[in-house]
């Protein structure tokens, strides 16, 4: 099983276009500590030399251009056959629009997320004789070429823009959630959102051999403290790194083979190289994705990204 990690920052990217807070500053100056990230988005081979986008962010023209493997292969044709989504969140369906010249394409979600896509006319651009749209329930697996897929819940929340009074944070009836993929008799589980690392996430990821994870912020109010947001990252239906209940120990005693952080927001100090954070999530055993990091699963291999985003085992 080959993945390919397309986006590693959470929405807006990193540098945020209209942010200078302590860390983005950084990357606006020019430090060599920290690197851009596009918005999050994975690639995985699922069948030979056909590839499943597993969400599709704003950024994805940009994506392609910067990863070969998923670029078009002849006339009209290209190896990008299928769409996946975690949930409605505009950094994670946006990228539906850049896939309107009618190439055959199956998108798969949930009945909720499924709904917020029939409810915009917009993605109507996808036009219904060549892109298929698959509703597909909780905890029943379905196949994508030759690999195995299953969807399932996590705590989390209705997109921002669908927020109402009666908000429920935590939520696991659908609007998000997570992917188990298994290929080959490997096995990754993609959850690049969840509010809480309950007893039933952490019984999804027992036996992985890759974990990529939500990485949005190091301290749940991180953005208050960087001055740009009053949000916290539970309110935002994001569990911390740090602290009680924090990710970064969440998983401990849990067999996984790799854990991954994907989804970092342009607050998170995680995304400086050297930095006591990031530090503290290594010392973990967790490693923080970047654009163009490639991971053969099972291969023993740490493929890391090259200039052309090429193969180079380390």
């Amino acid at each position: 099983m080959r993945m390919i990690v397309l986006g590693s920052a959470a929405g807006g990217g990193f540098p945020q276009w209209n942010c200078r807070c302590p860390v983005c500053s950084l990357a606006w100056d020019g430090d060599p500590r920290v690197k851009p990230r596009t918005q999050s988005s994975i690639a995985i081979e699922t069948g030979a030399g056909a590839w499943t986008l597993f969400n599709a962010s704003p950024d994805l023209r940009s994506q392609i251009l910067a990863t070969p493997k998923i670029q078009p292969t002849g006339l009209r044709e290209t190896p990008i056959r299928s769409v996946v989504l975690t949930n409605g969140d505009v950094d994670h369906i946006d990228g539906l629009i850049t896939l309107r010249e009618r190439s055959p394409l199956k998108v798969y979600a949930t009945e909720q997320i499924s709904s917020v896509l029939d409810a915009n006319p917009i993605f109507g651009v996808l036009a219904a004789d060549v892109v298929e749209r698959c509703t597909v329930e909780l905890g029943r697996p379905f196949e994508i070429d030759q690999s195995r897929i299953e969807f399932f819940a996590v705590p989390g929340k209705v997109p921002l823009y669908l927020e109402t009074e009666d908000l429920r944070i935590g939520d696991s009836s659908g609007d998000t959630v997570g992917v188990d993929v298994r290929k080959d008799g490997k096995r990754l589980v993609y959850i690049p959102g969840c509010a809480v690392v309950n007893d039933d996430v952490l019984a999804r990821v027992d036996g992985a051999d890759v974990l990529m994870f939500d990485g949005t912020v190091f301290e749940d109010d991180e953005m208050r403290q960087a001055g740009v947001g009053v949000k916290t990252g539970r309110r935002m239906g994001h569990v911390p790194l740090s602290g009680s209940g924090g990710s970064m120990g969440a998983f401990d005693g849990v067999k996984i083979g790799r854990k991954i952080y994907i989804h970092i927001n342009n607050t998170n100090p995680i995304l400086i190289a050297g930095s006591p954070q990031r530090r503290a999530v290594e010392e973990k055993g967790w490693e923080v994705s970047e654009d163009g990091l490639e991971v053969v699963v099972g291969a023993g291999l740490h493929i890391d990204k090259r200039d052309d985003r090429g193969s180079t085992a380390a």
